[in-house]
């Protein structure tokens, strides 16, 4: 007789396809209530998952909190600044070092590499070693890094798929659970 193994599935921190896509509609649909609510299942997700959380989760969500942050009003600009610019920086930091080889390789390629604006890179160089950039720059640099996360990242996810009717959830899951090794890999 022959034996059957079952496919391995991945354990991941969000309980459904729906879940998935309701974090994501928050995380970037502008209402701060929203984006607040996506915050706080992400910060769930993250105490399931931990250091397995998808770095692009995890930096978006560092980006919308900083926004929801400005957006309240009750934060003076240099501690906005801070904020913003801690987040840019981890962004960058994070994303070129599954980039880096044995041998150091500029930040300016690594991200050129991927696709990342020359000038966030700049920014974050600014942010690290430099004079604190205008709040106006570190809020145009979130806006475009949270961008280039929803193209490469959100948008894979889903497949382009918002709302299938007719699909059976477990199919849904699946394909959530195999996207979910592509924030792990899809770097490299």
């Amino acid at each position: 007789s022959r034996k059957r193994f079952k496919a391995l599935r991945t354990v991941v921190a969000w309980r459904g396809r729906a879940e998935w896509d309701q974090v994501m509609v928050g995380l970037y649909c502008g209402e701060s209530r929203l984006q607040q609510e996506a915050l706080d299942r992400v910060s769930a997700w993250k105490s399931r998952y931990g250091h397995k959380m998808p770095l692009a989760v995890d930096s978006t969500a560092e980006l919308i909190r900083c926004k929801v942050l400005d957006s309240s009003g009750r934060v003076k600009s240099h501690e906005l600044i801070l904020s913003y610019g801690m987040a840019l920086v981890r962004f960058v930091n994070l994303i070129t070092e599954r980039k880096q080889k044995v041998v150091n390789i500029p930040l300016r390629q690594l991200a050129r590499e991927v696709d990342i604006p020359i000038w966030v890179v700049d920014l974050r160089h600014e942010l690290t070693h430099g004079k604190l950039p205008p709040l106006a720059l570190c809020r145009k640099g979130c806006d475009v890094v949270l961008d280039w996360l929803r193209k490469t990242y959100w948008s894979r996810q889903l497949g382009n798929n918002l709302c299938e009717e007719n699909e059976d959830e477990d199919e849904e899951q699946e394909g959530v659970e195999e996207n979910a090794e592509l924030d792990n890999d899809a770097w490299d």
